[in-house]
């Protein structure tokens, strides 16, 4: 383990909620959550609802850095390699600022993947040139163990978006609990649609959990043109 301050990649969703929680319970010095806000869709990185990952924060008690990169104009992409490359681009940035700053420089960097050689690769190498440890305590395990893991820890995930056959409005806001893992093992098995969501099947956020001190409230309303959807989140807050 190299000497340092710890960051950890997070977007207030459950992978990335996890494993801040998996490293605050290794005793990881995580003295600074990192939010990437992209302007539309994006290779690299969670988009939906980002913003609330201020609120996430203050409920942890860990200072939030925010990067608001350009639009990465995805959706126009053509050279995925290059466009994953360019998005790394702004995160890079901000990490190495971070490396500066803080005493003893950035020693570690906490993500979220689960099983995208994409991203993690580059967060790898992110690492390499600032010679940091990873710490990836999802990558590669089984999904269906890691959702119960976080249901059991008494993670409360809300559903966000959803694009997916097999997910239709009813999804939108609806809890992650035992039930509704229970119904997501049966669409894996009928659509084909991952357990965690992990192909953008659906996006969440983490609304409770054990290392916040208080819940976020939300009060949105549900958009659904006819094959997906997300929660157009009119007010959140800290209860």
């Amino acid at each position: 383990m190299t000497d340092g301050a710890w960051l950890s990649l997070f977007s207030g969703g459950k992978d990335s909620s996890w494993a801040l929680y998996q490293a605050l319970q290794q005793d990881l010095p995580v003295e600074r959550l990192v939010t990437v806000h992209p302007q539309g869709d994006s290779y690299m990185y969670h988009v939906p609802a980002t913003e609330l990952a201020t609120l996430a924060a203050d409920s942890v008690g860990i200072p939030l850095v925010d990067v608001h990169p350009d639009a990465f104009e995805a959706e126009d992409a053509t050279d995925a390699t290059a466009q994953g490359d360019a998005e790394l681009e702004p995160l890079e940035a901000a990490v190495r600022e971070l490396d500066a700053e803080l005493p003893g420089g950035v020693g570690g960097v906490v993500a979220g993947a689960v099983e995208s050689e994409f991203q993690t690769s580059r967060i790898e190498g992110l690492c390499e040139r600032l010679d940091a440890d990873l710490f990836a305590p999802l990558w590669k395990r089984e999904p269906e163990t890691l959702a119960r893991e976080m249901l059991d820890a008494g993670f409360e995930i809300r559903i966000i978006q959803v694009a997916a056959a097999g997910l239709d409005d009813s999804w939108l806001g609806r809890q992650l609990d035992a039930a509704a893992l229970d119904e997501l093992l049966a669409r894996n098995d009928e659509y084909g649609v991952h357990v965690l969501g992990e192909g953008g099947e659906f996006e969440t956020l983490v609304t409770d959990g054990p290392h916040m001190d208080r819940p976020i409230e939300l009060d949105a309303e549900t958009v659904w043109d006819g094959t997906r959807g997300h929660l157009r989140i009119d007010d959140a807050w800290l209860a």
